[in-house]
């Protein structure tokens, strides 16, 4: 099977399913034109497509509808949109559990990597391209933390298993936060799902600006260790 070079992102999608009251269809089909229509105002909304019912034998419904956006940001910006979540709050009424699953929609949690499940594995980039990101996130948190921490006296009195869960508490709640977020928007033409075609050229170019990144920033640590 080949692949072609595509510079822009995947079409996204959204597969929404919801396990609706028996007799409540004709409801949750209402529902959903309303929520179809509101899709429509948002930039990059291509189509909704409603798929048949499945009837189960514990006396409710399953429905399933998968949503179609031209970018991972513009269905991003659906998912997280207050009128979305308006709609689902309506909902409620007519269905009682709901869940979705979207795809292409650039990197769940820090990289999308579902582990146990082959199925989700290449949602994620290669486990190569993730331990360098990660270092390239902890290791600038961890000097910084380490070193403002011996500047200022903060925990020094401490035990080490004491300091160290704040520390890794603190550690944790920046990089989720703020630094992995940062990364992964920046990276993200390197930080690419294992599954999408990537050209020489960028797997380089990627890993010279981490490369380059990390060496900088040893420097820079070496010279202010040198200060203080």
């Amino acid at each position: 099977m080949k692949y072609s070079s595509i510079e822009t992102p995947f079409y996204s999608s959204l597969v929404a399913e919801h396990i609706v009251h028996e007799g409540r269809e004709p409801d949750f089909k209402r529902w959903h034109i309303n929520l179809t229509k509101t899709a429509e105002s948002y930039e990059g909304f291509l189509r909704c497509d409603l798929c048949p019912p499945l009837h189960c034998a514990d006396h409710v419904i399953k429905c399933y509808y998968i949503t179609h956006f031209d970018s991972p940001e513009n269905l991003t910006k659906w998912i997280e949109s207050p009128e979305r979540q308006n709609l689902l709050e309506i909902g409620q009424d007519i269905f009682y559990a709901y869940r979705f699953k979207s795809f292409t929609t650039g990197l769940e949690g820090w990289f999308s990597l579902h582990s146990g499940d082959s199925e989700y594995r290449s949602l994620g980039p290669p486990l190569w391209k993730q331990i360098m990101a990660v270092v390239l996130g902890l290791y600038p948190v961890v000097m910084i933390q380490a070193i403002a921490f011996s500047t200022f006296g903060i925990m020094q009195n401490w035990s080490l298993a004491n300091s160290m869960i704040v520390n890794n508490l603190i550690t944790s709640t920046i990089l989720s936060l703020l630094v992995m977020p940062f990364l992964s928007n920046h990276l993200r033409f390197w930080l690419q799902p294992a599954y999408r075609p990537m050209t020489l050229q960028k797997d380089l170019t990627g890993m010279l600006i981490v490369s380059l990144t990390l060496g900088i920033m040893v420097i820079i640590f070496n010279e202010i260790l040198k200060l203080v």
